[in-house]
């Protein structure tokens, strides 16, 4: 194969100023040249330190380095990083795949975060799949972890792409597992939407007995104890937003003549949240709530 050097991306090694002549050469699949300095590299990756300081088999002036694997135009953007530190957005849109498997294999943590950020902000349905196997490669749990979150969330879109295709013909087990934790998120979601709702209807049974009490003790528009004047609370209630409701119930309740016989519904509510009162009143002797001595509800039952 014939060899030719080229210059390093950006001029990033030309530009130094008086740096000692490059002693290793970078070979690409392509055959290409990086000419390199041997302690930059060996100081940013243990992994390029091993391979410079393993003894030659011929001895030659010459030192070659093969990074093979990737697009040949990929490397000269992995040897910039080593010697700046730094990896514009274009090359992170471009060759950010490749990056991160360099990365990974030559053990470059900052470059790993740097791609793993990158590749993570520019995920979409189309690329989840390919990023999520690398990632799993690679082992970058953050942006394995992301794309397991776009999957489930548009699962029916991935499913149509040739990626996810691929992948069902190809490793049954990786389609298994990613089955698998889109079955353990929905089930989550539904747990969580489960503890939403009780805790919403905790809360309003809450203020139902909050509000059960103030009509009972205080009096409210126009129900409330019957030794209590009641002209003054002519205006609506501002302290609970159930509290019309509930007077209605009320009211429907004291003149209903089904309930006698069990055969109406909101009459069944009233006396659920006679009950429920009955059951967590602290001072049923005291309380002005009606029926609010258990020794009734014992009797009932």
């Amino acid at each position: 194969m014939e060899l030719h050097s080229t210059p390093p991306a950006d001029g990033v090694i030309a530009a130094a100023v008086e740096m000692p002549e490059p002693d290793v050469h970078v070979v690409t699949s392509s055959g290409m040249l990086i000419p390199a300095h041997s302690k930059i590299l060996a100081s940013a990756s243990p992994v390029l330190e091993s391979i410079i300081e393993r003894p030659q088999k011929r001895r030659s002036s010459d030192r070659n380095i093969p990074i093979l694997g990737v697009p040949y135009d990929a490397v000269p953007v992995f040897i910039q990083f080593l010697y700046s530190r730094k990896c514009t957005e274009e090359q992170m849109e471009k060759f950010g795949i490749h990056l991160l498997a360099l990365a990974h294999v030559y053990s470059v943590p900052q470059l790993k975060q740097r791609c793993t950020r990158g590749l993570a902000q520019r995920l979409t349905v189309d690329n989840v799949v390919d990023v999520f196997q690398l990632a799993r490669l690679c082992n970058a749990p953050d942006l394995r972890l992301k794309c397991m979150k776009l999957l489930s969330n548009n699962f029916k879109a991935v499913a149509e792409t040739e990626g996810w295709k691929f992948l069902q013909n190809h490793d049954p087990y990786l389609e298994l597992e990613i089955l698998q934790f889109i079955d353990e998120a929905e089930s989550r979601r539904k747990m969580r939407r489960r503890r939403r709702e009780q805790q919403s209807l905790y809360i309003q049974l809450s203020e139902a007995m909050d509000c059960l009490e103030h009509i009972c003790s205080e009096g409210c528009t126009s129900v409330g104890p019957s030794d209590m004047d009641l002209s003054k609370h002519k205006g609506p209630c501002s302290k609970f937003s159930t509290c019309h409701g509930l007077q209605l119930l009320i009211k429907h309740f004291g003149t209903c003549m089904k309930r006698v016989n069990g055969g109406c519904l909101r009459c069944k509510r009233m006396w659920q949240l006679f009950r429920l009162h009955s059951s967590i009143c602290g001072q049923p002797d005291e309380c002005r709530v009606p029926l609010c001595r258990k020794s009734i509800w014992n009797c009932i039952s």
